[in-house]
């Protein structure tokens, strides 16, 4: 195929940690590094509410009702409005420059969708799009989707329910949508379904939508960089 992207298994981090890993490579692109230098981070987070630029000021009061669930909150740099991150959600942050795919956000965020829908289909999931972001099962979403690009490198991606407790979704208006539920591929196959089984079907998705090589044997230096990034 010849491009050819790295997959980065970094196991549970916090969001602050996350965000610095996403600078570390966003710079490595910045700095014209070799031209291998596309990764996907793929992780878990503690517990975090994180919003979207587009997100109306969350009050003070509103803020330490969500920290007292026992979660952090952040507000993000990405598109896409609040959601939550935490232990049994595949989280992606996919760091490219889109020069080497195609240099618009709009193919590259229905790339990701693709991708998504792609991993259903290998559990014989029926997902797909709809006017909302992200991706869905019926009216419930099973994966959202939050990017920034800059200067063509893209930051931020996508968050996927595995394994997660949806209680943590009671307590917000996922992605601001009203009248919508979350599911997850634990409650759709009514198993339990861990992060570590996704990965490796996630990775063939994306190699087969994205049309690349995806490396999946980089690990020393993730831990390397791991132990590197200060929080």
């Amino acid at each position: 195929m010849g491009r050819l992207v790295k997959a980065l298994k970094i196991g549970t981090v916090s969001y602050s940690k996350g965000l610095l890993l996403q600078k570390h490579f966003a710079d490595l692109h910045n700095k014209n590094y070799p031209t291998n230098s596309n990764v996907l981070l793929c992780l878990e987070h503690h517990p975090v509410y994180t919003t979207g630029i587009r997100t109306e000021q969350y009050t003070d009061s509103e803020v330490t009702k969500l920290k007292q669930k026992g979660a952090e909150f952040f507000r993000a740099n990405r598109g896409g409005l609040i959601t939550f991150h935490g232990p049994g959600q595949l989280v992606v942050y996919p760091i490219l420059d889109l020069r080497q795919f195609n240099p618009s956000v709009r193919w590259y965020v229905s790339q990701i969708e693709k991708t998504i829908i792609n991993l259903c289909q290998k559990y014989e999931l029926k997902a797909e799009t709809s006017p909302h972001t992200g991706v869905w099962i019926g009216d419930e979403k099973i994966c959202a989707i939050g990017i920034r690009g800059s200067r063509f490198i893209t930051t931020h991606g996508l968050a996927l329910n595995c394994s997660t407790d949806l209680s943590w979704f009671d307590h917000i208006v996922p992605c601001g949508i009203e009248g919508k539920g979350v599911t997850s591929l634990s409650k759709e196959l009514n198993r339990t379904v861990t992060v570590e089984e996704v990965i490796p079907k996630f990775l063939d998705s994306f190699a087969e939508v994205f049309e690349c090589d995806v490396d999946s044997s980089w690990k020393l230096e993730v831990e390397e960089i791991v132990q590197n990034v200060g929080v």
